[in-house]
């Protein structure tokens, strides 16, 4: 199992900035790809973006692309979202995940392990 922190959430303007963290622990050599997801209140979860550990690929999802960017730190076991132009619809908590099989992973059910989750509030 690979155990998740995410920290970086807080309260920002329209407009503003923000960069998420995600430190993996535990059996991080499993983990084939890394994803950030959100899920704002009475919605369902949703993707945001994804990395994949050895080639550093991503993916992103339509809604936050050339606005967010999401990176890795191999040594550290750390995924990072960096979160640009944030808008009030961005306000959710954020989760980052871990998946152990290749291919892409868009779904919740992709995933094998979760973080906590960090709130992230955008005022208008």
């Amino acid at each position: 199992q690979v155990h998740l922190v995410e920290s970086g959430g807080g309260l920002v303007q329209a407009g503003g900035s923000l960069r998420l963290s995600c430190a993996a622990s535990g059996r991080t050599g499993s983990s084939y790809l890394m994803g950030w997801f959100r899920q704002a209140p009475g919605k369902e979860r949703e993707f945001v973006a994804g990395i994949r550990w050895n080639i550093g690929s991503t993916n992103y999802a339509d809604s936050v692309k050339g606005r967010f960017t999401i990176s890795k730190d191999n040594a550290k076991n750390t995924v990072y979202l960096q979160m640009n132009s944030l808008k009030p619809e961005d306000t959710a908590a954020y989760y980052c995940a871990s998946r152990r099989s290749r291919g892409l992973g868009y779904a919740v059910s992709d995933y094998d392990d979760w973080g906590q989750g960090t709130q992230v509030t955008v005022s208008s």
